[in-house]
């Protein structure tokens, strides 16, 4: 295992409304100090599907198997990722209350992304002055598309 790469990911999630235009925004940071900025949004989406999506495009980045720690403020992600998507599979993808899981589909996708590297999940505070979650969160704000970018969307 140590003959693979080693990242670190800083991920946000922000919705302007929720739901509402959102956008996600990734720092990747790679051993030797390289780095890669990723940010995107869409038009009508919530907070939470923004927050999983970022993590998802951490591990979409990533062209082969590293080992990874993906920061987020987010402990609905880490937890979700961490300890929830055990029972919401065992439960055919249903919760605690026998009903089905909010974002299933992002979550089976950063399901599949986990299972292909070794990462390890670490909760920041957000807004709190850590300088990748500050970043990530900037390059969500950036990702938010603007009015006349939803307006351009949902005409499409």
């Amino acid at each position: 295992m140590n003959d693979k790469p080693v990242v670190e990911a800083f991920t946000d999630g922000a919705c302007s409304g929720n739901p509402g235009p959102g956008g996600w925004g990734v720092l990747l940071r790679m051993v030797g100090g390289h780095e890669k900025e990723l940010c995107g949004g869409e038009a009508h989406t919530t907070n939470q599907q923004m927050e999983i999506k970022a993590a998802i495009e951490a591990l979409k980045a990533l062209k082969k198997t590293c080992r990874i720690t993906i920061y987020s403020d987010s402990k609905y992600v880490i937890k979700g990722i961490t300890e929830w998507i055990h029972g919401w599979k065992k439960n055919g993808w249903k919760n605690a209350a026998k009903k089905p899981v909010s974002n299933q589909e992002l979550w089976q996708q950063l399901d599949a992304l986990n299972a292909s590297h070794h990462v390890t999940w670490q909760w920041v505070k957000g807004h709190a002055g850590h300088e990748g979650n500050e970043r990530a969160d900037e390059l969500a704000r950036r990702g938010i598309p603007t009015k006349n970018e939803t307006e351009i969307t949902a005409s499409e």
